[in-house]
């Protein structure tokens, strides 16, 4: 069930996409012939007065198809009403709507998410959780007798308070002492006990236990008072996600040679989509509203096949006065899809290949 909720997401976000450039090419009476999701092999298909409504063999998107260059249409190719035919603002209009429909229907998650189970926050507990401790025999922790589970209280005789501090306080004694023993007091399954640990030094002088740190506390879920609270705590927490998704993205293409193994595609996303579903559904509201501002920033990049290649050949033909020739429009299109589905591809293979299971088959 976790695997079906996220490819319904995925699903979601591409027909939110395609129905943004659907709905702003009819809503201005231009002619639309067909609305896929998928590219290839038709699977399903459903003939309306106008419009092919088609699911299709390959999930690596979708599109609206137009009828300017489609030799079966019996629409006379000087019908104002085709696209090509269209000004310049209204074309614009609907090729940047899915990316418009996309940026909409994340703020309306966020939102969703808040008004219907409310806004998740951190209950701090005093002290520091150490959910794991390092198996090496080195380790000072281990020598100590710190375990898995255990909450660290006091160290050095300083309290480590209910708060996000607790951990930089932490790591600030154990960094500043190393070689010089710690007196620790410790909860362990409701008792206090009292231990000593002997921070190592690490290769920068500083020292170093052997365990990994953790806020003490639970995560809970506050209800929202009023509608205003809930439409501004989405609108704050859209606009951290589309800055992080933005500064992402820079990062991507600044450091594309360190950073390109971090590129997901549907597999990566339908398996993180599947763990978010398993641990807490709720988060599928968050986790989709993500996905659908990264689908927005993709398609608007300057790039032979998304949204922003056929925008930025309009400005062409608005600074030219005229459009490019059709035969260099199809090229570059043509050539960039092919790459796009060789991408898509490229990413299936590499992310099914990582699967869990599919690597202790091949173990």
């Amino acid at each position: 069930m976790p695997v079906f909720a996220a490819i319904a997401v995925l699903a979601l976000l591409i027909v939110v996409h395609e129905l943004g450039h659907f709905m702003a090419a009819r809503l201005q009476g231009i002619h639309v012939n067909r609305f896929s999701l998928g590219f290839g092999p038709i699977l399903w298909k459903y003939q309306g007065s106008e419009t092919e409504y088609a699911i299709r063999a390959f999930p690596l998107g979708g599109f609206v198809g137009f009828p300017d260059d489609d030799p079966d249409s019996d629409i006379p190719p000087e019908d104002p009403n085709l696209l090509r035919n269209r000004p310049i603002l209204d074309r614009a209009i609907v090729i940047s709507a899915g990316v418009i429909a996309n940026l909409l229907f994340a703020y309306l998650l966020l939102a969703t998410q808040l008004g219907l189970v409310g806004v998740q926050e951190f209950n701090y507990q005093p002290g520091v959780l150490v959910p794991q401790v390092a198996s090496e025999v080195s380790s000072a922790a281990l020598k100590a007798g710190i375990k898995a589970g255990d909450i660290i209280l006091l160290a050095d005789g300083q309290p480590l308070k209910a708060s996000k501090e607790a951990i930089p306080k932490l790591m600030e004694v154990i960094q500043n002492n190393p070689n010089q023993p710690i007196p620790l007091s410790v909860e362990r399954q409701g008792q206090i006990i009292s231990l000593t640990v002997t921070p190592q030094p690490g290769s920068d002088g500083k020292g170093r236990i052997g365990v990994q740190l953790a806020p003490s506390g639970k995560v809970v879920r506050r209800h929202l008072k009023n509608p205003v609270e809930v439409l501004t705590t989405a609108a704050t927490k859209y606009q951290e996600f589309v800055v992080l998704t933005a500064q992402g993205f820079i990062q991507l293409i600044s450091n594309f040679g360190e950073t390109a193994d971090q590129v997901a595609g549907p597999v990566k996303i339908v398996e993180l989509g599947a763990s978010i579903a398993k641990s807490d559904a709720a988060n599928l509201f968050q986790f989709a509203a993500l996905i659908s501002i990264n689908l927005a920033i993709i398609n608007i990049l300057p790039l032979p096949a998304l949204d922003g290649g056929q925008l930025a050949f309009l400005l062409i033909e608005g600074l030219r006065g005229k459009p490019l020739p059709t035969q260099i429009q199809d090229g570059i299109m043509q050539t960039g899809l092919m790459l796009l589905l060789g991408l898509g591809i490229f990413l299936i293979v590499r992310d099914t290949a990582n699967l869990a299971w599919v690597q202790n088959l091949l173990q």
